[in-house]
């Protein structure tokens, strides 16, 4: 894909998942990437199999505010200010009851999900729009067009992802910068592993869907292929998983009856 030929790329949440497929994926685009996340020792296993790309790694907890703007600074200093794509990827899951899930784990849902994103993308907007290709990808999910059990704070931050980004489209609909919205299905990934139930503390297992879902590599190659054709949305999802959005959407009370019968664990 020519697209991503020549372009500076970062990419959060890039230690393992989503985030690690992507930067596996670009890593034959020639570009130049930053790759995020908090563990160090992961992000450098994941650069050490580069082939490629020039790869400066980034490592922060992006809730650690002053950390981030600490990362921001260095990282366009060490590329002349120049960043073309951003792709907020970095999130957390979750698998319990509403009425089970302590406040605090609804704060670090939204916290993660949601404001930090935020607070990156304020922070590299400007260099964005210096870009004559400036695109914003947001790894949102299907859970930001529907609602499920077990997933209550989840998918309130990834609704609040849709609105925010929305919105930011709009504003910024004169500039070169474009904002792609991405919805995954299930992917197979650690990410339920590492998925916070109600008192806060790790899954620590991978859930049946999860486990099935689709392969990370491939569905890196679809993502690259919305982004380069700079959609403002794309759902990459299996049959149910886009099935459940087209009820929620179309037929709301029938979908409200489906999902209590439905597993989604």
């Amino acid at each position: 894909m020519q697209y991503f030929s020549h372009k500076t790329i970062w990419v959060t949440g890039a230690s393992s998942g989503i985030g690690e497929g992507l930067a596996k994926a670009l890593d034959h685009e020639n570009s130049t990437l930053i790759l995020s996340s908090r563990r160090l020792a992961e992000l450098q296993r994941v650069a050490s199999g580069m082939q490629k790309a020039r790869v400066f790694l980034a490592p922060f907890d992006i809730t650690d505010r002053a950390a981030v703007q600490k990362a921001v600074t260095e990282v366009l200093v060490q590329t002349g200010q120049k960043l073309d794509i951003l792709v907020n990827n970095a999130g957390i899951s979750q698998r319990a009851l509403a009425q089970e899930s302590k406040i605090e784990v609804d704060e670090l849902l939204m916290q993660v999900n949601y404001t930090s994103q935020v607070f990156l993308t304020k922070l590299l907007l400007p260099a964005l729009k210096q870009s004559s290709s400036g695109q914003i990808v947001v790894i949102s999910s299907v859970m930001g067009k529907m609602g499920t059990p077990y997933r209550s704070g989840y998918a309130a931050s990834k609704h609040a992802l849709h609105g925010y980004f929305n919105s930011l489209r709009a504003e910024l609909h004169q500039t070169p910068v474009q904002i792609t919205l991405i919805c995954p299905g299930f992917v197979r990934t650690p990410i339920t592993m590492h998925a916070l139930t109600g008192d806060g503390s790790p899954l620590n297992q991978m859930d049946k869907g999860t486990d099935g879902g689709i392969d990370p590599a491939h569905f890196a190659q679809k993502v690259l292929r919305a982004v380069s054709k700079r959609k403002n949305e794309a759902v990459i999802a299996g049959k149910k998983e886009k099935f459940g959005i087209f009820m929620s959407r179309f037929f709301p009370a029938i979908y409200a009856k489906l999902i209590t019968k439905i597993s989604v664990r």
